[in-house]
């Protein structure tokens, strides 16, 4: 297939575009093998083209050069600056939420306009859709959690309606926390543990809903690949652990001590309004994931972080 990405510099996205290339289901940390490439892959840029597989988009100005897109069987949509990246200030905020919702609402518009338009639009979205779950198990029939990232979730999701209202299959991939060695919040996490300076977070009961890198870029092919799944896929591991496990296998797998916790109050002066997430919990299941065949490598929290070093 010809397939347009956005975002394809990110720890996923680099990831996606070398699978789809080469057939490396590992993406971009550890061995080849697995799905089968050889696709012809075009990366949406926001400068001007500098090479033959690019093509410029300006979601700002709400500008997409479709004339690059002809052809295109499919887009993935991944572009949006970084929940964690900086404090949340009032502006960063801002760009947060822009970054997601008025680049989602560039390309819905753009493809839907298009003479003969992608078969499928799987547009990023995340977990953080569902708030604060506690304990319960959370599949893709809950509602909107309350707060920041619920209803930024709930405006990027909703930004994508034009590609909907014109028959174009869209999925929403509600990703949870990606396990890789570099980028994302696991690649913090590991040089801290490495130095054995890492421990758990507030008290440590609170639910991380994980999926290794090899298995978020199978998830994400799957999607493109499965003709029956539309709307929301929660992209998580089928059984999410409590920081305080997480914690454990870390200090196990990478055989360093973990005995520097982290109080929550130290850490909502450090990440200020970030915090709340942080310590916040999400026990979130892939139902439709798991109902529509997929199958995980790395099922297992060890196994994940095995596979990422």
């Amino acid at each position: 297939m010809r397939i347009a990405i956005t975002g394809s510099t990110g720890l996923i996205g680099t990831a996606l575009v070398r699978s789809l290339r080469t057939g490396d289901a590992s993406g971009a940390e550890g061995p080849a093998g697995g799905a089968g490439g050889g696709h012809d892959v075009v990366r949406l840029v926001r400068r001007a083209p500098r090479a033959a597989d690019e093509v410029r988009w300006d979601p700002g100005r709400q500008e997409v050069d479709t004339a690059g897109l002809a052809g295109c069987e499919a887009v993935v949509h991944l572009a949006g600056a970084g929940v964690g990246d900086h404090r949340w200030t009032a502006a960063y905020k801002q760009e947060i939420r822009d970054s997601r919702v008025l680049g989602t609402r560039a390309l819905a518009t753009a493809l839907a306009a298009m003479d003969t338009p992608p078969r499928v639009f799987v547009c990023g979205s995340a977990i953080g859709y569902y708030g604060d779950t506690g304990d319960r198990r959370t599949d893709e029939s809950a509602p909107a959690g309350r707060g920041f990232l619920p209803e930024v979730c709930l405006a990027w999701e909703d930004a994508a309606k034009p590609a909907q209202d014109a028959g174009i299959r869209t999925v929403f991939a509600r990703t949870g926390l990606v396990v890789a060695r570099s980028g994302g919040a696991w690649g913090r996490l590991f040089p801290v543990f490495r130095l054995g300076l890492g421990g758990r977070l507030g008290d440590g009961s609170q639910y991380w809903s994980f999926i290794s890198l090899e298995d978020h870029i199978a998830a994400l092919r799957h999607l493109l690949d499965t003709e029956d799944l539309t709307g929301p896929v929660n992209l998580t591991a089928p059984e999410p652990v409590t920081n305080r496990e997480v914690t454990a296998v870390m200090g196990k797998v990478l055989n360093r001590p973990t005995l520097f916790p982290v109080p929550a109050p130290v850490l909502r002066i450090a990440l200020g309004e970030f915090a709340g997430d942080v310590l916040g919990s999400q026990r979130v299941i892939p139902r439709r994931l798991l109902d529509s065949g997929f199958s995980f490598r790395h099922p297992r929290i060890v196994e994940a972080i095995r596979a990422a070093v």
